[in-house]
Formats: structure tokens, sequence, C-alpha cells
């Protein structure tokens, strides 16, 4: 059997792929009586592209699956994607506007027609893309939120819940996207720091009866949006402010408009703040929709849902865009004197995300969830144990928002999505039914006409954990797989998806949707910045899989902008993050360097240089299976159990890591401790199996007796079989192509490591005293290199030790020692080391000495020459450090490491003056 010299991801990613998907194991077994074990993939947007999110979350539920499917559970990673009502249905008609069309010109079903088809063309790019990843999900049960059955289940879910008083349609004040003409979720709205202004304007106080009123006397209200003044119900004091408590009950005239409004008291108002007087609009905001509520405002509307001034406005402003209305009542404010002065102001504008557009509080009719009882059961299911968050931080999130919930706003204005099975008659009566049969049955008349909104895209989503797996039909999936194991997902849509599934899953089936939840961190930069595409600094798992050239890169990033301004800096940005384009990684890179960073932390700095680590680590693993095919191919393995083994301490200390490695390893998949896997694996192999194993077992291999070699060999290749098992769930390409290598030489069989058991640590087989005996062993060997060192010897040069100490125990060693110490022999003195200029090494009860001669003249002069060198050196760093434009400007990657230079100097300035003052 032979490897390739060097390791090529790419050459072995698609192959392997391919086998497993074809074979069906990815699929969870027919077995009743394994314990079951399913993770449901968030389902991304059919519209969507994999980004590093993504592929990060992806890798820790791809390692979750294949670790337990490797554990011999009836392992179910259910995938499917999210059918993305404004984001497809944006596509689709940015589509139609090339083509000079218009969905309203086209009518509902020739454009829901025209969705389909895009979806049926290009929504599964990112589930190919997923399988670049290596993701094993049982793509046979993948699910749309459109599929027929799926929507079967909203269907149900929503005539339940109305049957049952929980659903219900009502005029509230909602976030209104004027563009999409649509009421957004709070996530789909990006509040973002703008340069506005604050408005102050004068409200002239009403004549009173009996009361006498100064002629020009005002309350001086300040806002940042003039326009909505036209829909001002009342002006609002706090009741403990002595200035206005006169005025509570009196009116103002509302300036440009022919009416008054009442001056109320309400606690709300900061009478701290600017004048301490806030104007009123109930109609146009949120908070003060409340304050209009506590004191029976009635709201006046004055936009349009596209955002124009509508007719309950005064008649100049009529027709007239909202921000073009602004410009106008200003100029009229000034000129009528009602304009006291405009400061500039920092204010925090809501934005649609996809539209950009400043987004209204609209008071519309929509349908509501009521949510107190659907929570109160959230809470508690939590607060009891059945859900668990691990950080366990983020209980105290869902938590605070589940106690403040509010009703949830169902309704949108689209035509792309679960239309909503409600039916109206010619008097705009209500039928809520499955379909339009049974609400004309139930209606008792035949002209009916639906209800033309959809649901919101997370309603859907919400019910997730069970219509996949078949409900409302009590499938053998629903009764094996629900609850879930556990779901991975990020902390921005803990309230929007987490906790609508757990009371969605409890009130339909009466258990939990999952039994854990993980919250990962966000990925960012090096540098801790958010990746964003004016920064440059965005990465695509896919360029990091396959590499890309600079030039690429700047085309793939600027290709189809409009504003040459905009494209210019993302070009300048790129090249400044990565003036080389991005290198060739491999899916085994990339997943290992997503698992190491994977801690409980709230943000990830994702750096390309450990992807280059993990790279390397890969090519090393490679490298070490090579070397045990070519010494163990064709040898004995001691396959045959009847022939005699003497197994060495480094054998046996080989052995008893690994049982420690498979123990760590199991607890930090229990704990969700990725980064601790990664660790575990990456020093078991690179550290201890390839830097000492490996080179220990080259002297054993040189032994004269064939017990020693059998049990060299064997323990090669079944720690190096069991170590690939133990990696695979991380890395699973490279372990596959090595393991079916190795496989026959430890004994095993099989199609895939796919198939294999995962390793079990084997407490029994932990050797103390040999891993004594090896710490030793290494402390000895590093001592003689370190020697070497100071002296500038030759790595070539085989030089003599000298040693005293335990005799027995370095004859033991001594084999060893001449091999990695580089060494031409070894002297063990009883009466101990000679009087000499060369430098001691004491290691425990142990001395060593290199036995070489010194021109201590030369080597004065040498050390000289190296001490000044690194003296100016640290003076250099010092001098960068001590200044404050270096410290403050420079990237903070690029001060951190001038720190640790200075650090490493020191430490080489410290030896070298510990050498010059043996030599004086």
């Amino acid at each position: 059997m032979e490897l390739e010299k060097s390791f090529d991801p790419k050459r072995i990613e698609d192959r392997w792929y391919s086998v497993w998907e074809s074979a069906g194991y990815f699929k969870p077994g027919a077995a009743s009586d394994q314990a079951a074990y399913c993770i449901m993939l968030p389902p991304p947007n059919v519209t969507g592209t994999l980004h590093m999110g993504h592929a990060f979350q992806h890798t820790l539920m791809d390692a979750l699956t294949r670790y337990h499917r490797m554990l011999g559970d009836n392992t179910l990673w259910q995938p499917g994607t999210d059918h993305a009502g404004i984001a497809t249905q944006i596509v689709v008609e940015r589509q139609l506007d090339q083509q000079n069309l218009d969905r309203r010109t086209m009518g509902r079903e020739a454009f829901l027609q025209r969705v389909w088809q895009w979806k049926e063309e290009s929504g599964s790019t990112i589930t190919r893309q997923m399988r670049r990843l290596g993701t094993s999900c049982d793509w046979t049960r993948e699910r749309f939120t459109m599929d027929e059955a799926l929507s079967r289940a909203v269907t149900e879910v929503f005539v339940r819940l109305y049957r049952e008083g929980l659903i219900y349609r009502g005029k509230r004040l909602v976030n209104w996207d004027p563009v999409l003409q649509t009421a957004v979720s709070d996530l789909e709205v990006v509040s973002t720091e703008e340069n506005g202004s604050l408005w102050h304007i004068r409200y002239p106080l009403e004549q009173a009866d009996g009361i006498h009123t100064e002629s020009g006397q005002a309350l001086i209200v300040a806002t940042t949006r003039p326009e909505t003044m036209l829909g001002d119900a009342a002006v609002a004091v706090h009741p403990d402010d002595p200035r206005y408590q006169h005025l509570i009950g009196r009116h103002v005239r509302l300036p440009l408009c022919e009416r008054t409004i009442p001056i109320i008291a309400d606690t709300y108002v900061d009478k701290e703040f600017g004048t301490g007087c806030v104007k009123i609009t109930p109609a146009h905001d949120f908070n003060d929709y409340q304050v209009g509520q506590r004191h029976h405002l009635v709201p006046v509307n004055i936009f349009t849902l596209d955002g124009k001034i509508n007719d309950l406005a005064p008649v100049d402003y009529q027709g007239m865009d909202r921000f073009d209305a602004r410009k106008k009542i200003i100029v009229d404010l000034e000129a009528q004197g009602f304009l006291v002065e405009t400061k500039p102001h920092k204010l925090m504008a809501p934005r649609g995300d996809r539209t950009n557009t400043i987004i209204e509080p609209m008071l519309t009719d929509q349908w509501y969830v009521a949510m107190e009882g659907l929570a109160k059961r959230g809470l508690e299911v939590v607060a009891s144990g059945d859900v668990q968050f691990t950080p366990d931080n983020w209980t105290h999130v869902y938590n605070q928002w589940l106690e403040n919930i509010q009703d949830w706003c169902i309704s949108r204005q689209l035509w792309w999505g679960h239309r909503i099975p409600a039916w109206y008659d010619e008097d705009s009566n209500v039928t809520v039914a499955h379909n339009l049969k049974e609400a004309q049955q139930l209606s008792g008349k035949n002209n009916l006409r639906q209800d033309d909104d959809v649901l919101d895209t997370w309603f859907s989503s919400a019910l997730w954990p069970f219509s996949t797996l078949g409900w409302p039909e009590e499938t053998p999936e629903l009764k094996t797989f629900l609850p879930t194991s556990v779901l991975i997902t990020g902390f921005d849509i803990i309230f929007f998806w987490v906790a609508r599934m757990v009371m969605m899953s409890l009130h339909f089936t009466g258990k939990v949707p999952f039994r854990e939840v993980y919250i990962t961190g966000l990925i960012r930069d090096a540098e801790g910045q958010k990746m964003s595409k004016s920064k440059g600094n965005v990465l695509d798992p896919l360029d990091l899989i396959d590499g890309i050239a600079l030039p690429d890169l700047i085309a793939k990033r600027t290709t189809g902008l409009m504003n040459p301004k905009q494209a210019e800096s993302i070009e300048k940005n790129t090249r400044k993050h990565f003036p080389d384009g991005i290198p060739a990684f491999g899916t085994d890179a990339l997943r290992f360097t997503f698992a190491s960073l994977a801690s409980h932390g709230r943000d990830i700095k994702f750096d390309m240089q450990r992807c280059e680590g993990y790279r390397n680590f890969c090519n090393k693993l490679w490298n070490a299976t090579r070397y045990v095919l070519m010494n163990c191919d064709g040898q004995d393995t001691g396959l045959d159990e009847t022939l005699p083994l003497a197994y060495s301490a480094a054998d046996r200390w080989i052995i008893s890591r690994l049982q420690q490695a498979e123990q760590a390893v199991e607890q930090a998949f229990t704990n969700y401790r990725f980064d601790l896997v990664a660790r575990e694996i990456y020093e078991l192999v690179w550290d201890e199996y390839c830097d000492w194993y490996v080179e220990l077992a080259k002297v054993q291999l040189n032994s004269d007796q064939d017990a020693a070699q059998r049990a060299t060999r064997r323990t090669l290749v079944r720690v190096l079989e069991t170590m690939l098992r133990l990696a695979h769930p991380v890395i699973p390409f490279i372990t596959e192509e090595l393991w079916q290598t190795v496989a026959p030489l430890a004994g095993k069989s099989g199609a895939s490591i796919m198939c294999q058991p995962y390793p079990i640590a084997d407490s029994t087989r932990i050797d103390q005293q040999a891993i004594d005996n090896i710490l030793l062993l290494k402390e000895l060997v590093n001592a003689c290199r370190t020697l070497r060192g100071e002296m500038n010897l030759s790595p070539a040069l085989k030089v003599p030790l000298l040693a005293t100490g335990d005799v027995q125990m370095l004859e033991k060693h001594q084999p060893y020692l001449l091999a990695l110490a580089k060494l031409s022999g070894m002297e063990i003195l009883p009466d101990g080391l000679p009087d000499a200029d060369a430098p001691v090494s004491i290691v425990r009860d142990f001395k060593l000495m290199l036995k070489i001669e010194i021109d201590a003249a030369a080597e004065r002069e040498r050390l000289t020459k190296e001490i000044a060198r690194i003296e100016a050196e640290i003076a250099k760093a010092q001098t960068k450090l001590s200044n404050p434009s270096f410290v403050e400007r420079a990237p903070a990657n690029v001060v951190e490491q001038e720190k640790e230079r200075l650090v490493a100097f020191n430490v080489k300035l410290s030896s070298l003056n510990e050498q010059m003052k043996k030599l004086n």
C-alpha cells in the first residue's frame, strides 16, 4: 500500500464525499434499541450562500453527528432550507425589474410560479456548498419550509391556535417598511448611528376660559422628526416638574395644523432632558403608543403605506413623500415663527436590512399570536432544566425576553410565503379553516376571499423540530427523535427562533424541541473586527478551502457594484487584508481551525495563520502515516496473537497517552468544548506520536529482538489507526483516506471509517510508570538539545555526553538519548562530572555535560557580539513600544507581536549572560 508523497486535499475530498453519500452512511439506523441522537440544522435561507458563520456552526454540528454515529447512536442530522419570505421575494422582483416586469402587473399566481422556478434553479446553492464542507446530513430527508407536508403543518398550527383563542387580528403599531410595504420583525431592522438634526419648535398655549395666558407663551418641544408632528396627539411633561405642573390639562395649538392637543403628565418624560416637554405621536412611535394607551389618546396616522403624507394631514402636505414633507414643514415653521433653533444631533436610525429605507412605526391591521401563556411554559422548562443552555449565561437572556414578551405579529404583506388560512365574506366576516372548502362549510357562504397576507417566516421556522419529523402525523421519526438532542445556533436568534421553537413544540407535542442549546460566538477577523464587505475583511469558506488569487478575489467582490467609489474602497481594503490572495488550505484544515476556535466566548477571532498551522498538522499526519506504512506494510504487525510481544516503556507510554486523550476528548464533546477536542487531538498526534513516539520507534525497530520489533510495529499501526478514528469527526477527509491504508495493518476491516466504533478509553491500559519513565526521557533529551543550542553545535555534529545519576535509568534510556540528542556516545560517571568550562544541565537527580573542547577566547568573542546584537534589538523594540503613536495606530496584532519579540529577546539575553558568566 502506498500513499501519494504529499497531501492533496482536493484530490480526496470530492471522491470521498460522493462515496459516503451514495452509500447511505448519513442515514439513521433502523435498529430501535440504539439510543437516538438528533440535530436539527438551522435552515439557511434558500437565497443564501455559505458564509463563515454557517461553516463554523456546520463544522460543530457535523463533528457531533459523526461522533455520535461512531458511538453507535441512531443518529439523524436533519437538513433543510427556509423559504425566506422577504429575501426571496426581493431576489425575484429584482430579476423581474431587469426584464421590465412588475409582480403587480403579473398577478399573484404568475409571480409565485416565477419564484418556484427560481427556487428550483438556484435554491440549492447553499446545500451544494455544505457538501464541500463535509457535512453528513441525511440529504434524503432534506426539507423546505414551503414543502407540501410542512405547509400542511403550518396551516394546522394556525387553525388550532385560532380556535384556541391564541391567534387574533388587531390594529397595532408595527415596524413598517414603506418600500416593501410590509410589516417586518425587529431582527430585520438595523439601527445605525447617523448624523441628524434636533429641531426645537414652539407649541403656543391655547387661551382658556378664566385663565390669563400671556401673549406668545408656548411650550418648546424638540424633535428629530418634524414631519410626524402632523400626527401629534399631545404634549407630555413629567408630573413632578414644577415648571409645567400648572399647565397640565391645558391645551396647545399644534403648529401648521388647525387643531389643539392636550398637555398631559406622564413619568415616561425625562424632565432633565431638553426642555422637559415631549411631543406624543401614538401612531408613529412605539413609546408614544404606550403613552397614548395610558391616556386614551386617539392615534392620528398621517402616512400612507408607501411613506407619503395622507389626507388626515393639512392639505399643503398631502401626497408628499415623508422626507420632502419634512423639508417643507421646516421652511413653513420658520416662516411662521414656530422654529426656535436647529442643532446637530446624533441619532439611531432604524433601517430595513433589505431595503436600507427608514422603518416607520405604522398602525396597521395584522394577525397576532397571544404569547403570555406560551411564554410561561417556555420559562418553566428552562427553569426545570428540561432545556439547558451552554454557556449558561444565555439562560438569563432567554428568560429576560420571555418575561417581557409582547404578542407576536405574524402577518406579512408579501406574496411569497404561507398564505394565511383565513377567508372573508362580502361583509368582512372572517372564517379560519384548513382550506376553502372547509371555510365555505363553516361560514355557510360560497363567495369567499382569502386573506392576501402571508405568515412571518419565523412562524414556520418555529415548527421546524417537529414539522420536519412528520407532525401532525404520529410518525416513527417523531416518536424516535423528538426531543432532539442539541440545537447549535447564534445568540442573535435566541428569541426569534429558539424561544418560539420551545413554545410551539411544547404546545403541540407536549415535548421540548431539544434538550440542550449550544450558543456559539460570532466569527470576527483576526483583530476582532466584524467581517463586512466594505472593510474588505470578509472571508468565504470556499476560498479558504480552494484558495483564490488576489485579482480573482477583487473581481469577485467588486463585480456588479454600481458605485465606483465603493468598488475602489473594497479593492483597497481587500489588498490590505489579503495582499497575496488566499492560499488553499483544504476542508480538513478549515474545520480543524473552526473547532480549535470554538471556546465558550462571545466573539471568535479567525486568523488565517491558524488555518496554515492546521494545514501543516494534516501534512504531519500524512507524513507520519507514510513512515508507518514504509516500515510496517508487508511486515509483522502483531496480528498473530500467538506470537510473543515485548512492549517497551515507550510503547506502553503512547498507549497510555492514547487512553488519556480518549478520556479528555469524550469529556470535551460532552461539554461542547470543541476547542479542547481539537487541542487534545493536536497534542496527541503532533507532540506525542509524531515528535516523540515515531522517533522512539525508529530506535526500537533497529532492535535485534523480534518480539520488540513486533510490539513496536503493532503499537505504531494500532495507535495510528485509533487516532484516525479519534480525529475523524473533526477532520473527516484525511482520516478516511489514511484509515483505508492503515486499517488492514491494524487488523481492522470495513468500507469506511465512518462505520467504525469511536475509541473509548480503557483506564486499565494507563501505565503510570511508563508515563513517568518517558517524561524523564523527554526531559533528558530536551536538556541535551538545550546544551547543543547553547554551544551552537551543528545538528549534523555528534558529540559524546557525560552524565551522572541513576545508572540503571541512564542505561535504559541510552539508545534513545544517542539517537534523539545526536550523541556519539554516553559516559556515565558515578563520581560526578569533571571540572570544565562546558555548560552543565541539571535534570532532577541527573547532571549532563557535552564533552567538547571549547576555545574560551573565541567563545567569549562570539558571545560578546551576540549580546550586543540582542541588546540593540531590545532597545529598538522598547523605543517602538514607548512611542504612543505606534501603540495607538498600529494594528493590535502588530503591537502584540512587538511585545512578544521583546520578551523573547530578554529571555535570550539572560541565557547569553549566563553562558558568559560560566566562561568567566
